[in-house]
């Protein structure tokens, strides 16, 4: 009897044993510790804005204790600060504005930005040169004498007109300068207040269509042997071509340059996090369409098309898989 009731006791002991041992499994599942990821936009009736809604939305279903949500700002030169102060893990901006934060030039002259790298290169943003028929002008150098809108002072448009003008001989010696935003520029299209302006936005762009239903727009080309130069100079541009019909009467496809948006971080972003952001994005783009039409030019072929600054090693490996 003696020897039964030990048996069973053994046999109880160890019951209690692998059930302890079960309980510990359970405990081990500890759910994935929150990381919390801000992404810098735009103004909310921007572009970057709804793309960085989507990105916050994909991110959140598809990276384990992501915590990721967007925040409306004054785009490309504030969100680089916002990045370079910690206030942000990922930032929307202009792979142009990029490179003159990592170099210390243009706007960040003095003020270089140690430790930018890029996650991908998303949509081309393009530098679209802009008149009307009844002004004459055919090319850049036609500009001598004439009032251009060259892009806000100290902006990205800015810096894009004063570097193609440049490939044609023109300097702001050479012109009336006019430092307007796009929308101003259009304004002043519109009203005969300048002969020509630069607007760096996606196309088509509503402040031109505007302008097209009342009077007959030129699209002014940059040539490829302009183009190339260029971008032996300055390796963010890339060349595109704005199709015939994408502006009213527009009756030929017109050679221009773009510079693109992109995604930006900090070298304090680990690869392993990059990794799975970039993929989260690449795997998801159907949702980021959902956001905005210009998703449909992000693809995973294009990613490192007209990338700037040194690309995160995470995004890098990604990037290399088949």
């Amino acid at each position: 009897m003696k020897k039964i009731l030990a048996f069973l006791l053994g046999i109880m002991v160890m019951a209690t044993m692998i059930a302890g041992c079960g309980g510990d499994k359970k405990e081990e599942k500890k759910p994935a510790a929150q990381k919390f990821i801000n992404i810098a936009t735009g103004g909310t009736s921007g572009t970057y804005f709804p793309l960085g809604g989507a990105l916050a939305d994909i991110l959140n279903k598809n990276i384990p204790g992501a915590n990721a949500s967007a925040q409306s700002t004054g785009a490309s030169v504030a969100n680089v600060n916002l990045l370079n102060q910690g206030k942000v893990e990922i930032a929307f901006i202009q792979n142009d504005i990029a490179y003159y934060a990592a170099n210390g030039t243009e706007m960040f002259k003095d003020k270089k930005v140690p430790g930018l790298q890029g996650l991908a290169t998303l949509y081309p943003e393009t530098v679209q040169i802009v008149t009307l028929k009844k002004s004459g002008i055919q090319t850049v150098a036609d500009f001598k004498g004439k009032r251009i809108a060259v892009g806000a002072a100290g902006s990205g448009t800015e810096a894009n007109a004063r570097q193609i003008m440049a490939e044609y001989g023109i300097t702001y010696d050479d012109i009336k300068v006019q430092y307007l935003s796009f929308g101003e520029a259009a304004s002043a299209l519109k009203d005969g207040n300048v002969d020509a302006a630069f607007v760096t936005a996606g196309h088509p762009t509503a402040a031109i269509q505007d302008i097209s239903t009342q009077n007959e727009v030129v699209l002014v080309p940059v040539e490829a042997d302009k183009a190339d130069s260029l971008i032996k100079k300055y390796p963010f541009y890339t060349k595109l071509v704005i199709n015939k019909g994408t502006y009213a009467k527009q009756e030929a496809d017109v050679p221009a340059v773009a510079v693109k948006c992109m995604l930006a971080v900090t070298d304090k972003m680990d690869a392993d996090t990059a990794y799975s952001v970039t993929k989260a994005l690449y795997t998801n783009l159907d949702r980021m369409k959902t956001a905005h039409a210009v998703a449909a030019s992000i693809t995973k072929e294009t990613a490192k098309d007209g990338m700037s600054i040194t690309v995160n090693p995470g995004a890098e490996k990604f990037f290399s898989e088949k």
